[in-house]
């Protein structure tokens, strides 16, 4: 580009702006209340999301305490937030379907049972690296 060439919009010319540093904490922050936002709708309205947390918070405690290594640990620990990700990833898909109908029609239906099968794989996931970790 030569030097009398307006760059692009949002291009960088390697001069920190001093309105940057404002706007990625402002976007943080945004970040940080929409997810709490997220966790907040989830648990008011999703029963399985709730049930999950309950799971969630005795088996992570436990991961802790159990004989494995540190991997190890993360790994159950890991497998367990899996299952919490996933949930609300498809109460997310779910509310988006229902938001544009409620009306019964296939793709609507194979768009949830798909979501519905990953949640059912994130769940098999757990006790078999559970398994592993301890007995493998």
């Amino acid at each position: 580009m030569k030097h009398n060439e307006e760059a692009p919009a949002g291009a960088s010319h390697g001069v920190a702006s001093p309105h940057k540093d404002k706007a990625a904490i402002r976007r943080i922050w945004n970040a940080l209340i929409f997810s709490l936002e997220g966790f907040a709708a989830a648990f008011k309205h999703e029963d399985a999301f709730r049930q999950e947390v309950a799971a969630a918070a005795i088996l992570i405690p436990v991961a802790l305490v159990l004989p494995a290594s540190g991997p190890g640990k993360a790994l159950m620990i890991a497998a367990v937030l899996l299952v919490l990700i996933v949930e609300l990833i498809n109460s997310a898909i779910e509310a988006a379907v229902d938001r544009v109908s409620l009306e019964s029609h296939q793709l609507a239906k194979r768009a949830k049972d798909i979501g519905s099968a990953a949640v059912m794989l994130s769940l098999v996931n757990v006790p078999v690296v559970w398994l592993l970790v301890l007995f493998g």
